[in-house]
C-alpha cells in the first residue's frame, strides 16, 4: 500500500512513471542492463537524453531562441552560476521573497557582484509577493516564482526590459509560461519533474554569448555545457531518465495547460477547506499571492499542529509538517498529487476539526 506523500521535495512521483522505471530497472527495453549501467555516450542513452530536451521545448512551446541544459549541483549551484555567467559588471537586481532568494543573494554577494535588492517582503515574514519595478538597464532581474516554505507564488511575472531570470524550482512544469522577456528559467527537478540530483536550465541564446565571453572554470560555464549538449562530463543518467519519463507523462496528461487546470482544482479545494473552517485552520500567505503548489497553514495552536501530523501519518498521509522556519503545517500538492488525494486530505482535516474544535 502506498501512502499519500505531501512532501515538499523530493516529492511524490506519478505512479505510472514509477512502474515504468521499475519494469525497466534490471533490463532497459529488454537489453539485459539498466539505463544506470551504460555509458552516457551510447546511442541508447542519447536517445533518452535528447528526447527529454525536445519534450521540454514542446511543453513550454519554446522558440529556437532557447536551449535546454541538464546540469548537476541542483538549483543551489545556479545561485552562483547565474551571476558568474550573466553579470556584466553593471547592477544585478533581485526580489527577496524568502529563503531561496536570500540564498541566491548571498551567493552573488560572495562573488562581489554589484547587487541591488529592489523589493522584499521580509518585513512581513514573506507572506506576500511585493510590487517591483526593475531598472531597464539592469544586467538581469532575478525572482523566485514560487516559495516552497511560505506558500507564495507570482500570479504573473514582472514585465521588464532587463533580462528576467526565474528560479522556478517549486512550480517547474506546473503551468504554461510566457517566455517573452525570460532570459533564463531554471529549477531542480525533484518537486514536479523527477528526482533529486538534476537541474534543468532553459537559457536564451544571447545569454550563452555572455557566458562564452567569461573566464570561468569549464564546469561553471553555460556555453561549455551547451556546446557539449549537456554531455561535457558524465551526467546524472538515472535522474535524466526519470526526468524523460516525467516529460512523457506530462505530455500524455495533455500538456501544461491541462496540468495547470488540475493544479488549480486541487488548490482551490484545499484553500476552501482552510477558509471555511471558521478559524480552526488559517492560511499563511495573502490570498492574492497563494501558491498552487505549497499550501502553508496552521491549526489553532502548535500542539494541535503536532497532533495533526501524527494522526495524518496514522492515516497514511506524509509530509504535512510545516518547514522549521515557519512551523505549522504544509501540503505540497505538486503535479503527481491527484484531486482524489486532496479530497482525502480535506476529509481528514474536517474530521480532525470536529474532534478538536
Amino acid at each position: 500500500m502506498r501512502v499519500i506523500n505531501f512532501s515538499a521535495g523530493p516529492s511524490t512521483l506519478p505512479l505510472e512513471v514509477l512502474k515504468e522505471a521499475q519494469d525497466e530497472l534490471l533490463s532497459y527495453k529488454g537489453k539485459g542492463f539498466s539505463i544506470m549501467e551504460i555509458s552516457h555516450r551510447t546511442k541508447l542513452f542519447e536517445e533518452v537524453h535528447f528526447e527529454a530536451m525536445q519534450n521540454v521545448k514542446s511543453l513550454y512551446k519554446l522558440s529556437d531562441d532557447y536551449e535546454v541544459l541538464f546540469l548537476q549541483g541542483g538549483a543551489s549551484l545556479q545561485f552562483a552560476m547565474v551571476p558568474m555567467n550573466l553579470s556584466l559588471n553593471g547592477v544585478c537586481e533581485y526580489v527577496n521573497t524568502g529563503v531561496w532568494t536570500k540564498k541566491a543573494i548571498k551567493e552573488a554577494k560572495i562573488l562581489n557582484v554589484n547587487l541591488n535588492v529592489v523589493a522584499s517582503s521580509e518585513e512581513d515574514n514573506f507572506s506576500h509577493i511585493p510590487d517591483v519595478k526593475f531598472s531597464d538597464n539592469a544586467d538581469y532581474a532575478y525572482i523566485c516564482s514560487n516559495n516552497t516554505i511560505y506558500g507564495t507564488q507570482y500570479q504573473s511575472y514582472p514585465d521588464t526590459k532587463a533580462p528576467l531570470v526565474v528560479d522556478a524550482s517549486s512550480d517547474f512544469f506546473s503551468k504554461e509560461v510566457d517566455f517573452k522577456n525570460i532570459a533564463l528559467f531554471y529549477g531542480g527537478t525533484q518537486k514536479n519533474a523527477g528526482i533529486s540530483g538534476l537541474a534543468c536550465v532553459i537559457i536564451r541564446k544571447d545569454m550563452l554569448e555572455r557566458s562564452a565571453s567569461k573566464n570561468l572554470p569549464s564546469m561553471l560555464k553555460y556555453s561549455i555545457h551547451n556546446e557539449n549538449k549537456s554531455l561535457f562530463n558524465t551526467p546524472n543518467t538515472f535522474a535524466i531518465y526519470i526526468f524523460a519519463l516525467e516529460m512523457r507523462w506530462l505530455l500524455k496528461q495533455g500538456g501544461l495547460a491541462k496540468i495547470d487546470e488540475n493544479n488549480k482544482a486541487k488548490a482551490n479545494l484545499l484553500y476552501e477547506c482552510i477558509d471555511s473552517s471558521e478559524g480552526f485552520y488559517t492560511g499563511f500567505a495573502r490570498k492574492e499571492d497563494r501558491s498552487l503548489m505549497n499550501v502553508s497553514f496552521k491549526s489553532k495552536n502548535a500542539e494541535l499542529d503536532a497532533l495533526f501530523v501524527k494522526e495524518a501519518e496514522a492515516n497514511s498521509m506524509l509530509g504535512l509538517k510545516g518547514h522549521r522556519l515557519l512551523g505549522g503545517l504544509r501540503a505540497s500538492i505538486y503535479n503527481a498529487i491527484t484531486l482524489e488525494q486532496v479530497k482525502e486530505l480535506c476529509a481528514f482535516m474536517n474530521e480532525f476539526k470536529k474532534k478538536y474544535a
